[in-house]
């Protein structure tokens, strides 16, 4: 069941999510953590949907911040989503007019759920320092994705000078399979990788990352390749015995080849946004080795003179 509640205030919005727990039998108590996305109204409902099947490994209180008319009188449309409508949590978008856009951590705080961790996440062009942001403020981690941005590469190297512990972008979460790939290869006996490539569509930040994770795993120098996509379509480590290489032309199935053996075929899918948000959201501490990336990545790009 769906409870509109148009013009209304956070304190209409708390009765009224408490009558929904005690209709449904304590609802919040199951809740492990509060997400809240800001967005707007063209993105919300990819946003919530990604939201809504990450929360069925994750229960989780849905608050769903959607900017509108910043010249309206200030407002608030609600509309609540009971257990069961939208998965196993809750989910509040809540349409914001006028100054409060501006101000959303006052609409959100009274919200939260309570004694549990805060996540935000920003689906479209998100904040250069999301930790100083009056969301950001409030949360434990703090997700972007700089592949909606109009320069992806620029705007992940904005938000690298800004990090702060708890901070990820999903162009890194992306990434997870060809990293995991990539290592279970260098598993097996091989002779010593020398230099590396990475091969993907022009201005995909999640390409640099890897090269730039590469280059800071094997003290190897990587070459960053351009080709036509879909995403990521290459990586190959050199090495003096042959190339170990995954090649992945249309974005479903990769083929792995080493020196002296047949080659493999690889499911490795692009990723979805519910994908990437839910494996996100199974840690809630800082991701050292996103940092230790990114921070390596703005090095290199910027001795190359991108983004300088």
């Amino acid at each position: 069941m769906t409870l509109y509640l148009p013009r209304t205030t956070t304190s209409q919005i708390s009765e009224a999510l408490a009558a929904e727990r005690h209709s449904v039998g304590g609802g919040a108590m199951n809740m492990v953590l509060t997400l809240v996305i800001v967005t707007d109204e063209a993105d919300h409902y990819d946003a919530v949907r990604a939201a809504t099947e990450a929360g069925r490994e994750h229960p989780s209180r849905v608050l769903a911040l959607i900017r509108r008319d910043p010249e309206a009188e200030p407002a608030i449309d609600a509309e609540i989503r009971r257990p069961g409508t939208s998965g196993p949590g809750e989910a509040l978008l809540l349409r914001l007019f006028g100054p409060l856009g501006e101000h959303a951590d006052s609409v959100v705080t009274p919200l939260l759920v309570p004694d549990a961790p805060v996540v935000a996440w920003w689906p479209g062009v998100g904040p250069v320092n999301p930790a100083a942001d009056p969301v950001g403020r409030l949360a434990q981690r703090r997700i972007t994705d700089a592949l909606r941005a109009a320069d992806p590469v620029g705007d992940l190297l904005s938000r690298i000078v800004h990090y702060r512990p708890g901070d990820t972008d999903l162009t890194w979460t992306r990434l997870t399979p060809w990293r995991s790939l990539l290592a279970s290869t260098m598993d097996q006996p091989s002779a010593w990788v020398t230099a590396a490539e990475v091969t993907a569509e022009p201005y995909y930040p999640s390409a640099d990352l890897l090269a730039a994770w590469l280059s800071d795993q094997l003290d190897v120098p990587v070459e960053r390749k351009e080709s036509n996509g879909p995403g990521i379509t290459g990586a190959r480590l050199i090495t003096g015995a042959g190339d170990i290489a995954v090649r992945r032309l249309d974005g479903r199935v990769a083929t792995l080849s080493r020196p002296d053996q047949p080659d493999q075929t690889v499911a490795l899918p692009r990723r979805r946004a519910s994908e990437a948000l839910a494996e996100e959201l199974r840690r809630l501490d800082a991701d050292e080795i996103y940092e230790q990336t990114a921070t390596h990545m703005a090095s290199l790009l910027n001795r190359a003179g991108v983004g300088a």
